[in-house]
């Protein structure tokens, strides 16, 4: 399935572009920074994403993180950045290291909240180095007051080569209003900040959608109205949408989504994973692979972490004995899996 919600973007992605550029040919170095707002599926990841992998020269380093979607913790967007890396050469304090990283191991003596903010800026200043760098800050409106305190820190840092792209959804949809409002003010005001809000997409754009997925040059007005009321032109409800009714023709995006199949179970045998035992929320996971999403798009479609979607992913692999997510994706498609109703697995 195509990314729908890069169509009409393109004055986003020039402007980001832009932005980049600014960091790269600064002579003093300083965070340019980039405000998304939008509204939950509106595209907002899928946008960095594809800033990205646009940007040249290419980023010497990214950091990217986001908050934990049930139990905020102090530091989250750090401790997303710093999961999986090798902090051993980093000249800071162990127990501090230990702190900023959520580790389980961490001593039970903290560090003053300003010492700590002040580490917590020395991390990002050492991982950065000479840049430049692109920082990524998803889901501002779900983090915690300590990691709004740091994105702020560095929004307003001197000699920080960085662009930095801050993703939030509206101010009145975060965990703390109040606090969001503060910080995305902060961020704005910040000389030479990127301000962008995502809108859905207009019936012009939702027929350049359905002209790409249907090779059909001009898409009848009637068809290009009614899904565009069905999804309220939200990216994501589109994408939604041309799933439910793949291999099909755009007419029967006009009809009910077809009800799904019924499981087809082998008969069983010891450690076949044909009939795999899966928790409701691994089918959720594995209907997101078999859509062709990432691990960040099926984070963003199912509300939970990247980390755990990975979690998901790799003990997916293992019920199910496939080699790689394709072949999850295969198997799932060979054996007409329902998606379940969502619970925690």
């Amino acid at each position: 399935m195509m990314p729908v919600s890069m169509v009409g973007r393109a004055g986003e992605l020039a402007e980001l572009d832009r932005a980049w550029s600014t960091v790269v040919a600064a002579r003093r170095p300083a965070p340019t920074v980039a405000v998304i707002t939008g509204a939950a599926g509106v595209g907002k990841s899928l946008l960095v994403a594809a800033a990205l992998d646009a940007f040249a020269p290419r980023p010497a380093v990214v950091l990217s993180g986001a908050a934990r979607v049930h139990s905020p913790a102090p530091y989250d967007w750090l401790a997303a950045v710093l999961t999986g890396r090798d902090t051993s050469r980093l000249d800071l304090p162990p127990d501090a290291l230990a702190w900023l990283a959520q580790q389980p191991t961490a001593p039970r003596e903290r560090y003053a909240p300003g010492t700590l903010l002040r580490l917590a800026v020395r991390v990002v200043r050492l991982l950065v180095g000479s840049g430049p760098a692109v920082l990524v800050v998803e889901d501002l409106h779900a983090l915690d007051p300590a990691s709004l305190n740091l994105v702020g820190e560095l929004a307003t840092a001197t000699d920080l080569p960085a662009l930095l792209v801050v993703a939030s959804r509206p101010a009145e949809d975060a965990v703390a209003p109040d606090l969001a409002v503060r910080a995305l003010a902060r961020f704005c005001g910040v000389r030479g900040a990127v301000r962008q809000h995502l809108g859905p997409l207009v019936p012009a754009e939702v027929a350049e959608v359905l002209t790409q997925v249907y090779a059909d040059p001009r898409p009848s007005g009637r068809l290009v109205r009614a899904v565009w009321r069905r999804t309220g032109g939200n990216p994501y409800a589109l994408t939604e949408l041309l799933a439910a009714h793949a291999g099909r023709g755009p007419e029967a995006l006009l009809r009910p989504a077809p009800a799904p199949h019924p499981p087809v179970v082998a008969p069983r045998r010891p450690a076949d994973p044909v009939d795999a035992e899966l928790t409701g929320r691994e089918i959720e996971v594995l209907d997101c692979l078999v859509a062709g999403m990432s691990n960040k798009q099926a984070a963003r479609a199912l509300g939970i972490s990247v980390r755990t979607v990975t979690v998901h992913v790799s003990n997916l692999l293992r019920k199910t004995g496939s080699a790689s997510r394709t072949e999850a994706a295969i198997w799932a498609v060979q054996r007409r899996l329902p998606v379940s109703t969502p619970v925690d697995g």
